[in-house]
């Protein structure tokens, strides 16, 4: 039996985006109409309000960074929400430990969801490469992280 697989529950509709809008992806729902999965959004679940001023983690760090090094997570507004997304992380993975998720399917450039590519902690738009909070503890803890951009390559995944 295939395991699991953990989605960002913005990219199937849900309205849990810092704006209170979500990131629906059609080609994602096709691909797990026969799949089990199970939803999560970090940031939600770690206690920030929908909507929300949006989060960057701080300049020249990632998701690795703020569980491994104490790097910070910094609203808009200059609030360190650091907490709220390690909390959100470590629940994330607890609800991928418990229902025994082999892929997390999370959503590109987020500071939790972000597999290849987060904002550069400036706020004005700008990717770089790196991690979030959550895609770093499910790696960390060997659950195989991809975002909704690599659904073309998903045949080879499993």
């Amino acid at each position: 039996m295939m395991n699991k697989i953990l989605v960002s529950a913005c990219l199937i509709g849900e309205n849990c985006k810092y704006n209170g809008g979500n990131n629906k992806n059609q080609k994602l729902l096709d691909y797990l109409k026969d799949k089990e999965y199970v939803l999560v959004c970090p940031e939600s679940i770690g206690g920030l309000a929908i909507p929300r001023l949006p989060s960057e983690i701080e300049k020249g760090m990632d998701g690795s960074d703020v569980i491994d090094q104490g790097a910070k997570v910094y609203s808009k507004d200059g609030k360190d929400v650091t907490a709220e997304y390690l909390k959100g992380a470590k629940m994330s993975l607890d609800i991928a430990l418990e229902n025994e998720v082999g892929l997390a399917i999370l959503k590109e450039s987020s500071p939790s969801c972000g597999s290849s590519l987060i904002h550069d902690g400036n706020f004005v738009g700008n990717k770089k490469p790196g991690q979030g909070v959550t895609v770093a503890l499910l790696k960390k803890h060997g659950i195989k992280t991809i975002s909704e951009k690599d659904l073309d390559n998903l045949e080879n995944i499993g």
